[in-house]
């Protein structure tokens, strides 16, 4: 494997973002579950937070894909973000999002929601620069 390989896949490795909170009351909907767009906000922000630390340069969102409310998530519940970087382009990455639920009182853990947030790193000026 080069060295340019081992460099990149360690940068991919350090980049991996985990963020834990817990789903008060003021973050629900009228179902009493996570609301989707407070999940999108944490979402976005682990995402810029791994795409920033991949790349040590401003980044911006440009797009999201694919967003699955897999399993509503109550309130009083723990959840995990996780960010990973999936694809690293010229100007470009695109960061997997997953939330996971935990429940506070017993070992349940399982996946509630997941998308792809697309970064473009961006120079001084505002313009794409190169990502590495």
């Amino acid at each position: 494997m080069s060295l340019d390989k081992i460099l990149l896949e360690k940068r991919l490795k350090e980049a991996e973002t985990h963020v834990f909170k817990v789903v008060f009351p003021n973050t629900t909907n009228h179902y009493d579950t996570l609301f989707g767009g407070n999940a999108l906000q944490i979402m976005d922000e682990v995402a810029f937070i791994a795409a920033t630390r991949f790349s040590r340069k401003r980044m911006v969102t440009v797009s999201t894909s694919q967003i699955d409310f897999k399993k509503p998530i109550p309130a009083d519940t723990i959840i995990e973000v996780v960010g990973q970087i999936t694809r690293v382009g010229r100007t470009s990455v695109d960061v997997l999002v997953e939330i996971y639920k935990e429940e506070m009182y017993n070992y349940t853990r399982e996946k509630a929601i997941e998308g792809i947030f697309t970064f473009v790193a961006i120079d001084q000026h505002k313009k794409p620069t190169p990502v590495l």
